[in-house]
C-alpha cells in the first residue's frame, strides 16, 4: 500500500523518466541501424514535445472537463479534435471518424497501421489511474488503442499499460514481465518479440547479438511497428542492469522508433525507483511541461509537477470506474470505394510520358478501402491496371499517394506523376517514400487516377494504398480527405438522410 505522497513520488517519476527518454531518442526517430549513444546528442535545453506525452495531457484535460470523468473510447475520441498532427495511424483514425466510424472500427477498417506504437505510448496515464490494478488498466488501455489500432497495436498497450501499473507494487523485473505477458494471447507477436528477446539475453548477455537476431526476425518497412519496438524496449531493460541512463541508452540504440522506446522504457524505470534518473538526466530539460505545436484548444498545467497533481485528482475522481462500453460491430461495406480494373499480359510497364489509356475490357469493381490486399492468383496477368475516379470540391494543392512495395506507374488525369520499380510500403502521407507521393496543383471537379503494378512475383498478395490528401504546414500533418473517392453506397446512404 502507498500512501498520497509515496505514489505521488511514483508518478513524477514517470513523467521524468518519459520526458528523459523521448527527448534521449527524439533526434533518431526511424534510424534504422544501431546507434551508439551515452547521453544527449545534442544536449538539449528544455524537454522536446512529443505526441507519446501529448495526446496523453489532452485526455487528462477531456477528463477533467467532466463532472464524473469516465475512461472510454468516445470520450477519448474527442482528442483528435486537439490534436492536429495526423501521421500514420492517427491519420487513418481521424478520416475514419469523419467517414462516421466508431471505435473500435476506427482501429480495424482499412487501416495499414494497426501495428503501429501510436497506442502503446500512451499507456503511463492508465497505469498512474489504476497503479498496481492491471486489469484496470488493461481496461484503459484497450479502450484507448481500439481508437487507432487493431491486434498487435492493441496488444502492445495492454502489455505496457499492465506492466507499469504492475510496477507501482512490484520490483521483480521477471515477475512483472511474467504477468504482464500473461494478458497477451498466447499467439501473439508482441509476446513472441519479448519472450524471444528474454530467452536470447539468458543465452548471451549481449547487446549487440540479441538486438542483431531481433532485427533479423521482426524488421519491416515500418519503423514504428509494435513488435521490433517492444522487443527494443525489453531489451533496453535487460542490458541496462538497473542503471536508468545505460537502459534507456540501450533502448535508443538499437534504432526505429527511438523516441518512444526511450520514452516508454524511462516511464517505467521512474515509476519502479525516481530515485534513479540522475541529476545530469533532469538538469538540461528542466520540468516545465512541453507539447507540440499541434496540440491546440487545452489549458494544459505549466510543469510536470502540476500535470502529476491534475492525474492524482483524476485518480481520485475516477474511484476505479471501468469502461461500460459494449460496441456492436459496426459494419463498413458501405464504404467500398468505385473503381475499375483490367489485366494485362506484358512484362514491361509503360513509361510515363506515354499516357495510356485504360485497357478496353477493363470491369467495374468495388475495393473495401484505400488499403488493398488483392489475391495473386486473382491477377490474371502480368499488369494490373486500377483506375480511381475522384471528385475535388475545392481547387487548390492536394497530395497524392500511391504505396506498393511493386513496381508501378500512375498518372493523374492522363499525366504521368509516380513511378517506382519496387520498394518499401510505408502508406503515410507525411513519410512514404519520395517515389510514391506527390504534391499536384488541382482544379475542383471530376479527375482520375490511372496506375498499373507489376503482379508480385512471389506467392504474396499484390498490396496498394491509395489517398489524396490536404496540404499542410509543419507542424501539422496532411489529413486524409475523405470525400473525394467515389463509395457509391456510402454516398446512397448519406442521401437517404
Amino acid at each position: 500500500m502507498m500512501n498520497d505522497e509515496q505514489l505521488r513520488r511514483r508518478m513524477m517519476g514517470c513523467w521524468l523518466g518519459k520526458a528523459v527518454g523521448g527527448t534521449l531518442g527524439m533526434p533518431y526517430e526511424g534510424v534504422r541501424q544501431p546507434l551508439n549513444l551515452s547521453y544527449y546528442d545534442p544536449v538539449p535545453t528544455e524537454m522536446l514535445p512529443n505526441d507519446d506525452l501529448d495526446a496523453q495531457v489532452v485526455y487528462a484535460f477531456l477528463l477533467d472537463q467532466m463532472s464524473e470523468p469516465r475512461v472510454d473510447r468516445h470520450v477519448l475520441s474527442r482528442a483528435w479534435q486537439h490534436i492536429g498532427m495526423s501521421p500514420d495511424e492517427y491519420g487513418i483514425c481521424k478520416r475514419n471518424l469523419k467517414l462516421g466510424l466508431v471505435p473500435p472500427a476506427t482501429g480495424s477498417y482499412d487501416n495499414p497501421f494497426t501495428r503501429g506504437m501510436g497506442a502503446a505510448i500512451r499507456t503511463e496515464l492508465w497505469a498512474c489511474f489504476a497503479p498496481g490494478q492491471p486489469e484496470l488498466a488493461a481496461a484503459y488501455a484497450w479502450e484507448d488503442a481500439c481508437m487507432d489500432h487493431a491486434g498487435e497495436g492493441i496488444h502492445a498497450a495492454v502489455f505496457l499499460a499492465v506492466l507499469e501499473s504492475l510496477a507501482f507494487v512490484e520490483q521483480d523485473r521477471e515477475v512483472l514481465l511474467n504477468r504482464a505477458l500473461a494478458f497477451l494471447p498466447r499467439d501473439s507477436e508482441v509476446r513472441e518479440a519479448i519472450e524471444n528477446t528474454r530467452a536470447w539475453w539468458r543465452e548471451t548477455s549481449d547487446w549487440s547479438a540479441v538486438q542483431k537476431r531481433l532485427a533479423e526476425r521482426y524488421l519491416n518497412d515500418n519503423f514504428t511497428d509494435v513488435v521490433i519496438n517492444l522487443g527494443y524496449i525489453v531489451l533496453g531493460w535487460l542490458a541496462g542492469e538497473g542503471d536508468f541512463g545505460k537502459s534507456i541508452c540501450a533502448a535508443v540504440n538499437a534504432g526505429q522508433d527511438t523516441d518512444c522506446t526511450g520514452a516508454t522504457l524511462g516511464a517505467l524505470l521512474g515509476i519502479l525507483d525516481p530515485t534513479s534518473i540522475e541529476a545530469k538526466w533532469l538538469e538540461p530539460i528542466g520540468n516545465e511541461l512541453v507539447l507540440s505545436e499541434s496540440v491546440t484548444g487545452v489549458d494544459h498545467p505549466d510543469t510536470l509537477e502540476e500535470f502529476t497533481d491534475l492525474v492524482l485528482d483524476l485518480r481520485r475522481r475516477l474511484a476505479n470506474r471501468a469502461p461500460a462500453v459494449d460496441e456492436p460491430p459496426q459494419a463498413t461495406s458501405h464504404l467500398a470505394i468505385a473503381a475499375e480494373m483490367s489485366f494485362v499480359d506484358a512484362a514491361a510497364l509503360p513509361t510515363l510520358s506515354s499516357q495510356p489509356s485504360m485497357p478496353a475490357d477493363a470491369e467495374p469493381v468495388l475495393l473495401p478501402g484505400h488499403d488493398i490486399h488483392w489475391p495473386r492468383e486473382q491477377c490474371r496477368g502480368e499488369q494490373v491496371w486500377v483506375r480511381y475516379r475522384v471528385h475535388l470540391s475545392e481547387s487548390g494543392p492536394v497530395k497524392l499517394l500511391f504505396n506498393t512495395p511493386e513496381p508501378m506507374r500512375v498518372w493523374f488525369d492522363g499525366r504521368g506523376v509516380l513511378a517506382r520499380d519496387g520498394g518499401a510500403f510505408v502508406p503515410a502521407m507525411h513519410r512514404a517514400p519520395a517515389d510514391q507521393v506527390v504534391i499536384l496543383e488541382t482544379e475542383a471537379g471530376p479527375h482520375e487516377i490511372v496506375a498499373v503494378m507489376r503482379r508480385p512475383s512471389a506467392p504474396q498478395a499484390l498490396r496498394w494504398c491509395v489517398g489524396l490528401a490536404h496540404v499542410k504546414p509543419e507542424p501539422l500533418r496532411d489529413d486524409w480527405l475523405v470525400d473525394a473517392f467515389v463509395r457509391p453506397q456510402h454516398h446512397a446512404i448519406a442521401s437517404q438522410g
